[in-house]
């Protein structure tokens, strides 16, 4: 994952996507995250992808905070579960962590 800052919005593309993810559809560059940053939380919209639906991701609304020192950003929210591309009328909560590495 690659975060870029510009101001107090944030976003998060994949760098190196995993196998399972590019079957999904996910490449270099995809955006993940796209919100903004106040005060040390985190709010904005996160995408979920599918092997079932590639290029179509379903977007939902995440929040959370950035840790003390400022390594770490904890991002939860509600979102549709689907089955094959189609709403099942059932929520899951997502937790999304980020944990800044050196090695980049």
């Amino acid at each position: 994952m690659r975060l870029t800052a510009a101001g107090n919005q944030r976003a998060f593309y994949y760098e190196h996507p995993k196998q399972v993810m590019r079957g999904a559809g996910v490449i270099h560059g995809t955006l993940l995250f796209n919100g903004s940053n106040i005060n040390g939380r985190y709010s904005g919209t996160a995408r979920v992808f599918s092997k079932y639906c590639p290029g179509t991701p379903l977007e939902y609304h995440v929040e959370g905070p950035v840790d003390r020192d400022q390594t770490r950003v904890t991002l939860r929210g509600n979102r549709e579960v689907m089955e094959r591309c189609q709403p099942t009328g059932r929520s899951i909560t997502d937790t999304l962590v980020f944990t800044y590495s050196h090695q980049c």
